[in-house]
Order: C-alpha cells, then structure tokens, then sequence
C-alpha cells in the first residue's frame, strides 16, 4: 500500500510507525549501549508495513491463545468450534486499520459466542480490547459513541453467561476495556498534537519562504534602483560630454580636451558606484568592495557633474543641517540625482536649475526646478502629488518612478509636475527618521 493509501491509524499507538519512531527516540536513551539494541529493533518494526504488522500481531495472538486451549482441550467441548472462536478473536486484526467497525463487531460477535457457548477457560480479551482500541482511536465521535454502547452490551451478555459466576471475571473485563478505551482516546489527542505540529511547522516554513522571497525582491528592486541611479546618472553627462567632443573638434580643441577629461572622471566615479553596488552581490566567502553608501554631504560632487556639462545649477539651504537617518539621507541625495540626470537629459543646455535643501524639525525636503525649455518627461504630466505609492508604471522610463519608490519607501511625501514658467519641478519632503 502507497503513502497515500494508508490509513490514519496507521502512525497510531505503539502499534504504528510514528509511535514507534518517538518511542525509540524519547524514551531510549542514545547514549546507552544496552539500550541501542531495543531502540534499532524498535525502528526496524517502525519500518514494516502496516498491514505486515498487523499480520504479525494476529497471528501470533491467534497461535499464543490457541496454544493455551490445548491444556484444557478434553473440556472443550467441541473443541474445534472453540478454536474457531479463538481464532475469529484475533485473525480480523489484520483489517483493523481499513476496516475497523467491522473488525470490532466480527471479533466482539466471536468473542459473546464463545462465552454463550458456555466454553471456559477462555483466554484474555486481547483481540477485542485491540479492537476496541482501534475504533477509540480512529473513528468519529458518534461512532465511538454507539462502540461504546455495544460493548458495554457485549461485555453484559457475556459476563452474565454460564461460567462467569466470579466478580473477578466482569471486574477483569471492565478494566481490561476501558485501558483498551483510554489509549485509543490517547493516542488520538496523540495523533492529532502531531498533526497540528506539523501544520505549524508547515504553515511556519511557508511563512519563512514567503519572507525570503519578499526580502529578496525587496532586495532586487533596492538593487536595479541603486544601479539605475548610478548608471543613468553617469552616463547621461558622458553622452553630454561626449556630444559636446564632437561639436568643439577640430577647432576647439582645449574644450574639447576638458570635455573628455570629465568623460574620463564620470567614468570612473560610475565604476567606483557600480563596484559597491555590486560588492552586496557577492558571495560570502569573497571580500566585498563597498564604499560609503552617498549623503546630501557629497551633493556637490552631483552638481559639479551637472555644471561640468553645460547647466547652470543655483544651490542653497535653508534651516540648520542636521543628521539624517542613513536611508533618508541616501534617498535625498538619489532624488537630486536622478532629477538633475533628467534636467541634462531632457532640458536645454541653456536651462537654469535651482536646487533647495530645507531642514525642518522633523522633515528634510529637496526641491529641484529647471527653467526650462524642455521638461524631465514629454509631454509633460499635469503636476501629481504621490504621498504613499510610485508614479503609474505607463510613465516612460524608470527615474520618476524610482524616485516615487524611494519617497513611499520613507513614508514620504512626492511632487512633480510642470512650473509656471515651461521648466518641470520636483520636491520630496522626507521624515528626518
């Protein structure tokens, strides 16, 4: 029988595997060396199939209790019916797990036969009590219920018969049932504490994959906006630069040279960014190159690029500066990044650009206008305000988007639109923590 055909009772009790397993693994000890023996057997039992168990327990239980009828056999009377009966007690077990009202009630029936019968000497009611353990153990309460009732009938029936005339008799029966009956109630309490274990554990790794994964796309989309900040960034002034080269030769050949020296610093300053964007990536064992993450402190560096490439870039703060949070501090100054990277990209090289960093108590926000003509977008959007989720996915490109993600990731507040005055405006006012 497959894994997925067996019974539930099967990894019931100390008749199952699963019993068996915790058994051998709670209660021996594995440091023992005379245990070891007794808990490797219990294992190997743990290993039979079922029903092969089942065979094995019917028949020795048959062969055992038969064996104690030969003693008394010129009392039986006929004694091959008593060995029927005998037999019919035990040999059903082997159906107990597939089967088990049918079993209760062929091995009940044999049991109440043999006893009105009038044959003594019967043996101990271990099929029965097996039974009556099995139907505890695995059937429905109303089931159990109406178990309960015949047996408490059969078990009168038969104690009230010829030749159980002792109160040790129906004392030993009742006690020998209601054992039978308390272990199959506990080893479905068992049964069932380890199937909403393992449910738990279950529900718990899928809960544990889920986090992994929204950890790590979490992770990505940091990443891609990471490189392309940095990527659009730089290589949108080595195309400025690089289109300037071309305008200024042959007759301009000292700005020219100018031009491709910050081609050359542009370059480098992408590939430093890039190496420690791409330092996260790698694996455990290898060093990382990392360099320390950008801050509106280094933002000059961002506007001598910008001013290298033609604009006219006007900076200023108001309030007093004062420390940020590490994530906010980086989202601001990859805002006024990917903002002036649009300016160059889109604006006239004759626009003007002002830049304004503004502490508040509890705010920061960066605010970067061009005068135009030309915007970051075309045609250009009427002015949208995203207080907590990005710009549509329909906008082209990905750097106002990614700007809007940066902005909700900090629980911030977004503005882009078109001024008055034709240029595009863009302010992010963030939360200092």
């Amino acid at each position: 029988m497959s894994p997925s055909q067996r019974h539930p009772s099967d990894c019931l009790s100390f008749f199952g595997c699963r019993e068996k397993i915790l058994l051998a693994n709670e209660f021996v000890p594995h440091s023992s060396v005379y245990y070891r023996p007794m808990r490797e057997l219990i294992l190997r039992v743990a290993k039979f199939p079922p029903r092969s168990t089942d065979l094995v327990l019917a028949t020795t239980l048959s062969m055992i209790e038969v064996a104690t009828l030969l003693a008394y056999q010129s009392k039986l009377h006929p004694f091959p019916l008593a060995v029927v009966l005998v037999i019919a007690q035990n040999a059903p077990l082997v159906f107990r797990r597939d089967h088990p009202i049918t079993t209760f009630v062929i091995i009940g029936g044999a049991r109440i036969a043999y006893d009105v019968l009038g044959f003594g000497f019967a043996p101990l009611p271990l099929g029965p009590a097996i039974a009556v353990f099995t139907v505890a153990a695995t059937c429905s309460p109303k089931v159990r219920t109406v178990v309960g009732v015949l047996l408490a009938a059969g078990i009168g029936i038969s104690q009230f018969s010829a030749g159980h005339n002792q109160p040790y008799d129906i004392t030993m029966a009742v006690l020998v049932f209601i054992t039978a009956w308390m272990a199959g109630v506990v080893s479905r309490t068992r049964h069932s504490y380890l199937e909403e274990v393992e449910d738990r554990a279950r529900q718990a790794e899928r809960n544990r994959e889920r986090d992994v994964a929204r950890a790590a796309d979490e992770e990505r989309t940091r990443i891609a906006r990471e490189l392309h900040d940095v990527v659009a960034h730089h290589v949108s002034l080595i195309a400025v630069q690089a289109e300037a080269v071309a305008s200024l030769l042959p007759d301009r050949p000292g700005e020219a040279s100018r031009s491709i020296d910050v081609i050359g610093t542009t370059a480098r300053q992408a590939l430093t960014e890039l190496r420690r964007l791409l330092g996260v990536l790698r694996s455990p064992s290898q060093s990382p190159e990392k360099a320390p993450a950008p801050s509106l402190k280094e933002l000059h560096v961002v506007l001598d690029q910008v001013r290298s490439a033609g604009l006219r870039v006007d900076f200023s703060v108001v309030g007093t500066p004062c420390a940020l949070a590490p994530s906010i501090d980086l989202t601001a100054y990859r805002i006024v990044q990917e903002a002036l990277t649009n300016v160059v990209r889109h604006a006239a090289r004759t626009s003007k650009v002002e830049v304004i960093v503004s502490y508040e108590p509890s705010f920061v926000s960066v605010h970067i206008a061009d005068s135009g003509p030309g915007s970051f977008i075309s045609p250009a959007p009427a002015c949208v305000q995203t207080p907590s989720k990005p710009i549509p996915a329909s906008s082209p490109g990905f750097g106002l988007a990614g700007i809007a993600e940066r902005v909700a990731s900090c629980d911030g507040n977004l503005t882009v639109g078109p001024t008055d005055i034709g240029g595009f405006a863009v302010r992010a006012r963030l939360p200092i923590r």
